[in-house]
Formats: C-alpha cells, structure tokens, sequence
C-alpha cells in the first residue's frame, strides 16, 4: 500500500471518528433531556466499524454509558479487537528479516 494510501484511509478513518464522537455527544444529550436516544446496539456498531478510539475518548469525556453492563465491556471488547488487529497488520507488513531480528531482541532482552 502506497504511503498517499494509508494517508488517505487514516482520514476516512479520523473523519468517521469524529461522527462517531458526535452521535455519542448527541446520546448524551438525549438522554440529560429525555428525548430519542441511540439504540446501543447502533452506539456498538459504530465503535465496531473503527470508531473505538471516538467511542472510548466520548465514553471518557462526556461521562456517557460508563457504568452501563454488558455495553461498557462490550465496548472495551471491541477496543481490544481493534488493537489487536493494528498489532497483527503492522507485524504481518513487517518483512520475514525484520520479523525474526525482532524475536530475537525480545528473547535477547528477556535473559
């Protein structure tokens, strides 16, 4: 993937975050005035679809859905898939030589 690429995708991704921050601040608000909320399976969705980072920093800012069980461990699940998977891709990008001088630094720097 070319560098203009990734830059471009990490736009589309930093932009869909940032609707994903305002449809949690539009929850919040709805639910402080007691209007029509976010269904949380749609609040899940979003952070699912690579709006984690958003959902986690609008769960953080705004106090929203902090304490609300199973969406705050799903939420927190969904994080954790996320960083994984970025973990997973930067390795598998990473050539076989740099792959192996890697392990062996980790083992070098575990004795």
């Amino acid at each position: 993937m070319a560098s203009e690429d990734i830059l471009i995708l990490a736009l589309i991704v930093a932009l869909y975050n940032v609707v994903v921050f305002c449809v949690y601040w539009w929850d919040k608000n709805a639910a402080r005035d007691g209007t029509w909320r976010v269904r949380e399976s749609t609040l899940l969705t979003l952070a699912f679809l690579a709006g984690s980072p958003a959902a986690l920093l609008a769960r953080k800012i705004l106090r929203h859905k902090t304490r609300k069980q199973p969406f705050a461990s799903n939420l927190n699940g969904i994080a954790w898939l996320h960083a994984i998977m970025i973990a997973a891709g930067a390795i598998f990008a990473m050539t076989p030589a740099a792959i192996i001088d890697m392990v062996l630094n980790l083992i070098s720097t575990a004795r």
